[in-house]
């Protein structure tokens, strides 16, 4: 599960439309926070939307009880981000029983930063394949405490991102040196270079202990769970994630979820249901695709779709349809799902 916000262009319904902190980078309008629920193979599952002040972390628990109670699901894994995450909501997915991976939060837990981190167990290679190339990780899982209480945990270093995480720090800190040269009274403000600077008497200074500490996290991801599976098949379970955020792209861009412009709760849940059904129909059709070694684009095929039209002619007692060419992947499309087009001209029985 994830979440996204949509903005609205008026007040958002009677109690959907609120400010917050808005992912789609327009924090001056009313929005609601999107969460939406895929299987393991990426199938959309089901959708909740709630205020746009909504904090992610009091999404979760009420999908997990929707999906017991309304849909009969009653063992499940559930795979989040840190965002969504607190010691209460993973003290209640454990009283209900259920398994999860959850991202964690590495800066901000004692238990991860002073003993996971810490842990000097050596770690396993992963490669995992992607249409871009290959994603070369680090592995392992660590343990904390004992018995049935014991906390897991999966660690994972990305070679990649690390030196992406210390490219980005040092281009910070050139930056803040050049800065501090000129006064330092106006680095309080920027939020990227505050987190390295300490006071010194009246004036600021580069924080080398911070900097130190930062390093620790470069390319650093750590996962909690109590899933009964291999920490690797959980860092696979946990990159599933990025198939949501590719739903959320699609939702937003080619089935115009977004902008929004209905005053009613019930116009506004319709409208984004309408897209929701959409996201379903999109991935069946993408699996029919697969099977025939297709891989059609969203938006020239929509278009091509729209240019798909059927028109009936009555003239002298006849009635005849006639159909408009098809282009692009249309055709491979329909012998896809098995449904034959009508033919380009057909004459039909008189009306009576």
């Amino acid at each position: 599960m994830d979440t996204t916000s949509l903005s609205f262009y008026g007040a958002g319904g009677d109690t959907l439309g609120r400010r917050g902190h808005s992912k789609d980078h327009r924090p001056e309008l009313a929005q609601m926070i999107l969460a939406v629920v895929i299987d393991a193979e990426g199938r959309p599952i089901c959708t909740e939307m709630v205020p746009g002040n909504t904090a992610d972390v009091k999404v979760l628990m009420p999908i997990v009880t929707r999906l017991r109670t309304r849909f009969g699901i009653t063992r499940s894994c559930v795979v989040a981000d840190r965002g969504m995450i607190s010691a209460g909501t993973i003290a209640a997915l454990e009283e209900l029983g259920m398994e999860y991976i959850l991202g964690a939060r590495e800066r901000t837990s004692n238990v991860i930063r002073d003993v996971v981190l810490a842990d000097t167990a050596p770690m396993v290679p992963l490669v995992l394949e992607r249409q871009a190339g290959d994603t070369q990780l680090w592995v392992k899982e660590v343990r904390v405490g004992k018995g049935a209480d014991a906390q897991r945990y999966v660690v994972t270093l990305n070679e990649a991102e690390a030196r992406k995480d210390k490219a980005d720090r040092q281009a910070i800190i050139d930056g803040l040196q050049t800065q501090l040269k000129k006064g330092d009274k106006a680095l309080v403000g920027n939020s990227a270079y505050r987190r390295y600077l300490k006071a010194s008497g009246k004036t600021f200074e580069i924080d080398m202990g911070k900097l130190a500490d930062e390093a620790r996290y470069d390319g650093i991801s750590v996962l909690r769970t109590n899933a009964r599976i291999t920490p690797l098949q959980a860092v696979i379970r946990y990159r599933d994630l990025l198939q949501v955020e590719a739903l959320f792209r699609v939702a937003k861009a080619s089935f115009d979820t977004r902008p929004i412009f209905h005053q009613s709760d019930a116009a506004i849940r319709g409208h984004v249901f309408v897209s929701f059904l959409a996201l379903t129909l999109a991935k069946e059709l993408t699996r029919l695709c697969q099977e025939k070694g297709l891989q059609p684009e969203w938006q020239p095929l929509l278009n091509d779709l729209d240019r798909l039209q059927e028109a009936t002619i009555e003239k002298d007692g006849k009635v005849i349809t006639t159909r408009t060419h098809v282009s692009g992947q249309v055709g491979n499309v329909f012998k896809a799902t098995g449904i034959a087009l009508p033919a380009n001209i057909s004459e039909l029985p008189p009306r009576t």
